[in-house]
């Protein structure tokens, strides 16, 4: 049951949080949301996060920025599109998902020892800087990041994949045009920025 201290009026929303992501791709139908809890029910991985999708847009709706982005919601999302297939609203809620992930690692919202965004934070910064990944370079940052000790466990799969060059240690040369990769990169994290800030 909730609490008086737990009670939050509308004049204390920020709704700026809800304009931002009204801003974001496939993000202005969230208002279109009828918390029919559908998307809940059909998430394989609902179980595992602390508000269920459900909630996340509710809670978008009331403006709890911090809330939304440093849940572990949005990282628990499998991509598996059982909430858009049977939404009968038709929101794009994992794409929705998608956004929030980008907002919430560009504000460094996401909590520390996250793997989720350990991992897409380190393929990022791979990416951006040699136009392709590494998986050596990319599990070396994931570890550093999320998991330091957890690589002696995969070290005798690594041993198995080497030598078969499935993971090839000096892989991370740079691509042709990484300027112009870089460019688009640039300009598209941009593009998303001042679309969320409208």
């Amino acid at each position: 049951m909730a609490t008086l201290k737990d009670i939050r009026l509308e004049e204390s929303m920020k709704l700026d949080f809800l304009d931002e992501v009204y801003a974001l791709p496939g993000g202005d139908k969230v208002k279109d949301c009828i918390q029919c809890g559908t998307c809940s029910g059909s998430c394989p991985a609902s179980h595992k996060m602390e508000h269920t999708p459900r909630e996340i847009f509710s809670m978008i709706r009331a403006g709890m920025r911090e809330e939304v982005l440093s849940s572990n919601t949005i990282w628990f999302c499998s991509s598996c599109y059982n909430c858009l297939v049977r939404c009968p609203k038709e929101i794009k809620i994992t794409d929705v998902f998608y956004a929030l992930k980008r907002l919430a690692i560009h504000e460094g919202k996401a909590k520390r020892g996250n793997k989720a965004a350990a991992l897409s934070s380190s393929f990022a910064n791979i990416v951006n800087k040699y136009g392709r990944n590494s998986e050596v370079r990319l599990m070396v940052s994931y570890y550093l990041k999320a998991d330091l000790f957890g690589w002696i466990n995969n070290v005798p799969t690594a041993l198995k994949m080497i030598p078969k060059g499935r993971m090839p240690l000096f892989s991370a040369k740079k691509i042709k045009g990484i300027k112009q990769l870089r460019q688009i990169i640039k300009a598209v994290e941009s593009m998303s920025v001042s679309e969320g800030g409208k």
